[in-house]
């Protein structure tokens, strides 16, 4: 059982965190009235979601208190990501589909 300390301190961590995502929201709308080309927009976007995914993945969903578990997610990821950059080396590197010159008699003859 938690003692009244504990729940104490959770509960002022779930408040900071709901404020920076209320503080991330309005980073978000503000940002969306600056008109940004498009490019920005998108990285600046990806940004702030990070940054708010990676609060209520961490807090809200307790995976900060499992390293072990996301940092083998992680290197799973990367693998993954590893493999499926390398197979279009291997497409490249076949020969299959290439048309194969089958000289006609006409070429036979000059030969």
């Amino acid at each position: 059982m938690q003692s009244d300390h504990d729940v104490r301190s959770s509960v002022r961590t779930y408040m900071m965190v709901g404020a920076a995502l209320l503080v991330f929201t309005a980073i978000t709308v503000a940002a969306n009235q600056l008109h940004l080309a498009i490019p920005l927009a998108i990285t600046v976007a990806l940004i702030i979601a990070t940054m708010k995914g990676s609060m209520v993945a961490a807090v809200f969903m307790h995976l900060s208190q499992e390293k072990r578990w996301i940092y083998g997610a992680l290197v799973l990821t990367l693998l993954g990501f590893i493999i499926l950059m390398t197979v279009p080396s291997f497409t490249t590197r076949d020969t299959i589909g290439t048309p194969i010159h089958v000289p006609t008699a006409a070429e036979h003859l000059r030969h």
